[in-house]
């Protein structure tokens, strides 16, 4: 079992250190044929990642945020992070048929 931190920003990855997360492998892109049942997935992925991970039995958490209007589109710091209300909640996310 595998914990992998999905993240391409600095201050994700420094926010998600100082909560002490147990991570496996801290990665900026997610190869989800890599991830598996029993192994948890955090960071915050595009709607059809989470689908494609929660399929193959992969714990999802995703790293929520509630940034003012004018942070969207910045590099935000693990100080930023703290003051938007970073957390993580698990999601269950499943792509319906078309």
């Amino acid at each position: 079992m595998t914990t992998y931190f999905v993240s391409r920003h600095p201050g994700a990855v420094e926010w998600a250190r100082r909560q002490g997360l147990a991570v496996d492998a801290w990665v900026a892109h997610l190869d989800v044929e890599k991830v598996g049942a029993g192994d948890t997935v955090i960071g915050s992925l595009p709607l059809h990642l989470a689908a494609a991970v929660c399929a193959r039995g992969t714990r999802f958490l995703h790293l929520t945020l509630d940034i003012p209007a004018e942070w969207r589109g910045r590099e935000l710091s693990a100080d930023e992070l703290e003051m938007a209300g970073a957390r993580l909640e698990e999601f269950f996310v499943e792509k319906l048929p078309t």
